[in-house]
């Protein structure tokens, strides 16, 4: 077999492929054993027939159509392993020539990976905030863990913010009623928002016995995003009462004997989230200063395969339906136009972040241990609340296994990355990286250690 390779664009290479018919006899043997096995000829037992009985009988041309359609898939993976060709996405295949009992040739134009020149990550940097703990920080969290502990007692007055109200809501849609949307003895803290827009508004006031209407859109049903009459009646108010914060609440709802050993260990808490927040925040600049710097040629086929795949998720919960896309988005006060602009954006974006990490994973050498996939593996499915064995059942049959170990390697890639760059905070202070992300080194050494 020959094969060359022409240079479309930075993203998109042409491999020609010359077959000789002489290397397609396995192909041909292959071909006439399915035949043997389908058709049965008089005087042959099954799978016994000759090959040119069995050509006679289906016509020389159909041997030939499954010879070819059996042996490209072969013989394009042999020329871009041959070629070293880096492609992504599916090729397009076009048959060029057959001369029956001399050559097959076809082409196939497929997306590759760019080439991409990396600059020094050391001459780059970031700028983040500082870590601040405050004390109202700590009271915030103090409050938190006094409210966890908190008790809900009845009050005789009108419903205040913060308020604990059992109410029964019923709903009307140009005078008739929505079943769907009334119900009896619904529990709420009035100004959590997490009901129906309008609701802590109508209800504070009230008192226990009380109702009032008001006018806002239903989220769910048939009559989703009309107006409609909603009818809220207090049954019940109720207000949480907290602990007093001293020592003998601390000895309560903690291992701490003190309320200031117990502030201590929420500062800790406070600055853990902070570093935590702190190193999203480096990991997103670095990121973003990387994409801004680095030129990365984008393959067409691969971004519109992400637009497509963006396009088609809007609209599967619509019955597929386009137009109902359209309303949705005139109700959101966008449009099509748009939608697809914004897709077309964040698919650009996503390839090439993508493509970029791959480059810099693959430059570092940048390996991934089954210790570093397994954790990934365990993180998700608890995401999705799903058994390990179930997320892995399920990834596996989808094929997104791969897809899960790239994602491992381009975090840690990254991860190496930030290692790099000079990051400070506002203040002028130099971030040690190293405390946050830890090294990457480390992490391998770490790996090695548990493997042997």
């Amino acid at each position: 077999m020959k094969s060359t390779v022409e240079q479309l664009s930075p993203t998109r290479v042409r491999i020609n492929v010359e077959v000789p018919f002489e290397e397609l006899k396995p192909d041909f043997d292959k071909a006439y054993k399915a035949l043997a096995q389908q058709i049965r000829l008089p005087g042959f037992r099954p799978g016994k027939a000759p090959a040119k009985l069995l050509e006679a009988r289906v016509g020389r041309g159909a041997v030939l159509e499954q010879v070819v359609n059996d042996a490209l898939p072969g013989r394009y993976q042999e020329a871009v392993v041959s070629g070293e060709i880096k492609v992504i996405g599916q090729p397009e295949i076009e048959i060029t020539k057959i001369e029956d009992g001399e050559e097959l040739a076809f082409t196939a134009e497929v997306d590759i990976r760019p080439e991409i020149t990396l600059p020094d990550f050391a001459t780059l940097s970031v700028e983040v905030d500082p870590i601040e703990i405050s004390d109202e920080d700590v009271d915030a969290q103090l409050l938190s863990l006094r409210q966890r502990f908190g008790t809900l007692v009845g009050v005789d007055r009108a419903v205040e913010e913060g308020d604990f109200v059992s109410i029964d809501l019923s709903a009307t849609v140009d005078g008739e009623d929505v079943p769907e949307a009334s119900t009896t003895g619904l529990s709420h803290e009035v100004g959590s928002g997490q009901l129906i827009e309008g609701l802590d508004e109508a209800i504070v006031g009230l008192k226990a016995g009380e109702s009032k209407e008001f006018t806002t859109k239903l989220v769910a049903g048939e009559h989703a995003d009309k107006e409609s009459v909603v009818t809220v009646k207090v049954d019940t108010v109720k207000k949480r009462e907290l602990p007093e914060a001293d020592d003998e609440f601390a000895q309560m709802a903690s291992e701490f004997d003190t309320l200031e050993e117990l502030n201590a260990d929420l500062r800790e808490r406070v600055e853990r989230v902070k570093k935590v927040e702190q190193a999203g925040q480096i990991r997103d600049k670095v990121l973003e200063t990387l994409l801004e710097t680095v030129e990365v040629p984008l393959p067409e086929a691969v971004v519109k395969a992400e637009v497509d795949a963006a396009v088609h998720d809007a609209i599967h919960g619509l019955d597929h339906d386009e137009a109902k896309l359209a309303e949705l988005l005139e109700a959101q006060g966008s449009s099509r136009e748009e939608f697809d602009k914004d897709a077309k954006e964040a698919a650009e974006k996503s390839v090439k972040t993508q493509l970029l990490l791959d480059a810099i994973a693959e430059d570092a050498g940048t390996s991934v241990g089954q210790q570093e996939l397994t954790e990934r593996i365990l993180f998700q499915a608890q995401q999705y609340g799903m058994s390990p064995d179930q997320f892995i059942q399920q990834i596996q049959q989808a094929g997104q296994l791969g897809a899960v170990f790239a994602d491992v390697r381009r975090g840690k890639a990254l991860a190496g990355v930030v290692e790099q760059f000079t990051v400070t905070d506002t203040s002028g202070a130099t971030v040690d990286t190293k405390e946050l992300f830890g090294s990457p080194d480390e992490a391998d050494e770490a790996e090695g250690s548990d493997e042997s």
